[in-house]
């Protein structure tokens, strides 16, 4: 990824983290953003100190004009995105534990607002600095496609965003895919499943040496990746 700009949101903690600390790590200037400005100013601070290159940005998903200033700063320091990360999320509850008909309206408008709008923004705002050959990675997981009981509007939310991935592929010149690394263990899971570390190499391998192809409108899921690289 050497000479590339990659930016990834939710980039202060869990999936997001470690993929910035990879991208930077293979060589990307990384463009970080999140609401929390002192856990993303540690993730931005070990990639320099690792010899990378990154920046911070505070900044919200659910703002359109937040995620613009991210695009901008991004531009501006590196030229052209070559890989947008829209991994932002939220979930309200306990994972398994939220059903659809108990959850409250201000988590599911907020569900809805961060997982899918804020991948609709992330990806609109994007759009005029993105490289001909860019990538946009859309982070999901398999309740987006198998209901499963008790993950209520947050599942709902993780369909309407791949369905949002789909869209954009097909309008698009440029690949846009989704990218499911399984379970992991992030505030989301309750702390269930891999460490974010040992799949931060799924989103680099489809933001990079993934055929085209093969990955653009499709769900990059784990056993694609280990498929294709072991």
């Amino acid at each position: 990824m050497d000479g590339q700009t990659a930016v990834v949101t939710g980039a202060s903690r869990g999936i997001g983290a470690a993929v910035a600390r990879a991208f930077g790590d293979a060589g990307a200037h990384v463009v970080g953003c999140a609401r929390s400005t002192d856990a993303l100013e540690e993730v931005i601070g070990d990639i320099q100190e690792r010899g990378g290159t990154a920046t911070g940005v505070r900044a919200d998903v659910r703002d359109e004009w937040d995620v613009e200033r991210v695009m901008d700063t991004a531009a501006r320091e590196g030229g052209r995105i070559d890989v947008v990360v829209a991994n932002a999320g939220v979930y309200h509850g306990d994972p398994g534990k939220t059903p659809l008909q108990e959850e409250s309206y201000a988590a599911v408008d907020d569900h809805l607002r961060t997982n899918v709008r804020g991948v609709f923004a992330t990806v609109r705002e994007a759009l005029p600095h993105l490289a001909d050959d860019a990538r946009v990675l859309v982070s999901s997981g398999e309740v987006a496609r198998e209901s499963r009981p008790g993950y209520g509007s947050y599942g709902v939310s993780k369909a309407a965003a791949e369905a949002l991935a789909r869209g954009f592929a097909a309008d698009l010149e440029q690949v846009v895919c989704v990218v499911d690394p399984g379970v992991v263990a992030t505030e989301l899971t309750d702390g269930q499943g891999r460490e974010p570390e040992s799949v931060a190499g799924q989103f680099e391998w489809a933001a990079t040496e993934a055929a085209a192809a093969e990955v653009d409108g499709q769900v990059v899921d784990l056993k694609t990746w280990r498929a294709a690289t072991r």
